[in-house]
């Protein structure tokens, strides 16, 4: 089967209802929606409030615009990631988040020569992404192109996949308004996959994984390699278990929308003010049900659900890392083909509002946490008994109230084998009807 009955199936088992995927007729009008958007200056920053005013600037605004060649890792965790600042930093797939070694003791002609060719190659932790995840070595990666890859889910949340060499051609090919998109997390599964983990390092400024402590097995997905055809995209979320994110892109050109924590579900995502037979995936959001939001926004006074509103939108350019702070709505919008990567991730400073998510929302992975960071993190263990302690929280998987849960339903299990004795053998007794049709 070619690349266009497998992406047929694969569009078919994502969404079963839509029989005709360009039905709105966006790959006519979405070029003109991209002109617009990367004819604004000053990188397409955009900050709207409910008075109606759009401020642009790159600077004092959200996200906050970092050098990686600029900023320590120390700097940005007291600066920025503590006080929950969204950010792009620029420069960290190109090595310079990581200090290079120490040079050897060189001659001054070893020297010139070294210096030469660093400005050539640039760091020796510059990421082989760069060169290996472009569209045309995805597109002719002899072995990666065989894997498939994760582009939906159907209607039962089970995967559809396609192998890498049918998606590139249809990412090449397609007029749908909101096409598939590559989000495979399952780096692990196979040869082929891990691959992708050589290409790539974790950003120093976000190494700090707590939830690796309980194992790859155990852990929720939290890594994921993006293929996005333009168009395509994720609609306004936040991100599971209170986690914070960050989002490197390689190729393209991605739009972003960000509403801080205290704005609701309800008014980020418009959902009064889609029109009946509207769609609401990301390509309607930003072009249709975005600018709605802000009209509702300024029409209300800044009342109601408006009040306070605010909301930032940028474009994330090639080379550029975006973090998103937990509890920060987003959604994107790939405006050119895009390649890229995202990890979410638990550190110190967001610790408390995870285990809070995750003690209820994975209650065994959470006491096994508990019992690593007790071990590895002990004055976070602490910090999590505490925060138990304040909400009255018991854990399910605690070997006490396992003891204790055993000893009620043996309890509760002798006393109805108890009482159904003392039933058959009690002389008054209730008979059944048979009993009364056959005694005499």
């Amino acid at each position: 089967m070619g690349w266009r009955t497998k992406s047929d199936k694969a569009k078919k088992g994502h969404r079963p209802s839509l029989k005709d995927w360009a039905c709105d007729g966006f790959h006519k009008t979405f070029p003109e929606y991209t002109a617009q958007i990367q004819s604004m200056e000053n990188l397409g920053y955009q900050h709207f409030t409910t008075k109606g005013e759009v401020y642009h600037s790159c600077k004092d605004t959200i996200p906050a615009r970092l050098d990686a060649r600029c900023i320590s890792p120390q700097q940005f965790h007291e600066n920025y990631e503590a006080k929950w600042i969204p950010s792009v930093i620029t420069n960290i797939p190109q090595g310079h988040d990581v200090p290079n070694p120490p040079p050897p003791r060189q001659s001054f002609e070893e020297k010139k020569i070294q210096d030469s060719n660093d400005d050539n190659n640039g760091s020796p932790h510059r990421w082989r992404a760069l060169d290996r995840w472009t569209l045309d070595s995805l597109q002719n990666d002899d072995e990666l192109r065989e894997r498939a890859m994760k582009c939906g889910e159907d209607d039962d949340e089970h995967t559809i996949r396609m192998k890498l060499k049918h998606f590139m051609r249809y990412l090449n090919n397609n007029i749908d308004d909101s096409p598939l998109y590559i989000f495979d997390s399952s780096f692990d599964e196979d040869r082929l996959a891990k691959t992708l983990l050589d290409d790539y390092k974790v950003p120093s400024y976000f190494n700090e994984d707590l939830f690796r402590l309980v194992g790859e097995k155990r852990r929720p997905p939290y890594r994921w390699f993006l293929v996005g055809p333009e168009r395509s995209g994720t609609c306004v979320h936040i991100d599971p278990l209170a986690t914070s994110a960050w989002n490197t892109l390689i190729v393209g050109k991605k739009r972003w929308v960000l509403f801080p924590p205290h704005l609701s579900k309800s008014t980020v995502k418009g959902k009064a003010l889609i029109k009946k037979g509207e769609d609401d995936e990301a390509v309607h959001y930003f072009t249709t049900i975005l600018p709605r939001i802000k009209e509702a926004a300024v029409s209300s006074g800044g009342t109601g659900r408006y009040e306070n509103f605010e909301c930032y939108e940028f474009t994330q350019y090639e080379g550029e890392t975006v973090y998103i702070p937990n509890g920060w709505w987003h959604a994107v919008l790939n405006l050119t083909h895009t390649v890229g990567v995202t990890q979410n991730f638990c550190s110190q400073r967001n610790f408390d509002d995870v285990w809070i998510k995750t003690r209820s929302g994975r209650k065994k992975m959470a006491y096994k946490w508990l019992l690593q960071l007790k071990e590895k993190y002990p004055h976070l263990a602490k910090r999590a008994r505490k925060l138990n302690k304040r909400d009255g929280f018991v854990m399910k998987y605690d070997p006490k109230e396992v003891e204790k849960r055993d000893r009620e339903e043996k309890a509760r299990k002798q006393r109805h084998k108890e009482s159904k004795e003392k039933s058959e053998f009690t002389p008054n007794a209730k008979r059944s009807k048979l009993d009364r049709v056959v005694s005499p």
